[in-house]
């Protein structure tokens, strides 16, 4: 279990240390108080839950730890949901967006580890939303699997503009969740 002081948390959010620790003795952040001197200590998932409900940014290397969170951007409503069923089934979870803004905006409130992207949508493209993902700090880090029926050198350049792994629709269930296994390992919960 890994854990955070008041200090490492105020640095985090650019507060006093004060906050931090009025945050906890209000019950708005789930902390707990060592033996001994009583120093505060608050759990990683705890903190990271802490500045999702309060739209808090969450800094990327929180937010890729032990994150399971799956966007799936795909105007195909039908496709979307059988994208999120399959991969609920294999243990994350996920949120969808029906275009490339929706997905955008998601994005940054969900903080996901990993994207599913369908590049021929309308307004936004799933090329933009790439280079918006590659582009921007707070999303940079974030995996990206390519989904689309368009030919093998649209692939192709999904790829050569950051895409982590592309697949042909219609898409193979197998090939799905190993690719996503692959880039996004589940991490066993340690039992304490």
């Amino acid at each position: 279990m890994k854990t955070l002081t008041t200090g490492d948390i105020a640095k985090m959010c650019d507060v006093n240390l004060r906050t931090v620790i009025r945050w906890i003795d209000r019950g708005a952040l789930k902390g707990f108080k060592l033996p001994g001197r009583g120093n505060n200590r608050v759990r990683v998932e705890d903190f990271v839950q802490f500045l999702h409900e309060h739209n808090m940014p969450v800094p990327p290397d929180l937010a890729a730890e032990n994150n399971k969170r799956i966007l799936i951007i795909d105007d195909e409503a039908a496709v979307a949901r059988s994208i999120a069923r399959i991969l609920r089934a294999e243990g994350y979870e996920t949120e969808t967006a029906l275009d490339g803004f929706q997905g955008g905006s998601q994005m940054i409130k969900y903080q996901p580890a990993l994207v599913t992207l369908d590049l021929r949508m309308p307004g936004v493209s799933g090329y933009d939303v790439l280079k918006f993902i590659r582009s921007t700090p707070e999303t940079e880090h974030i995996k990206v699997i390519v989904i689309s029926a368009l030919d093998q050198l649209s692939l192709q350049r999904a790829r050569d503009e950051g895409a982590d792994a592309v697949l042909s629709k219609p898409f193979d269930i197998e090939t799905l969740t190993r690719t996503v296994s692959r880039l996004l390992p589940l991490q066993e919960s340690a039992v304490a």
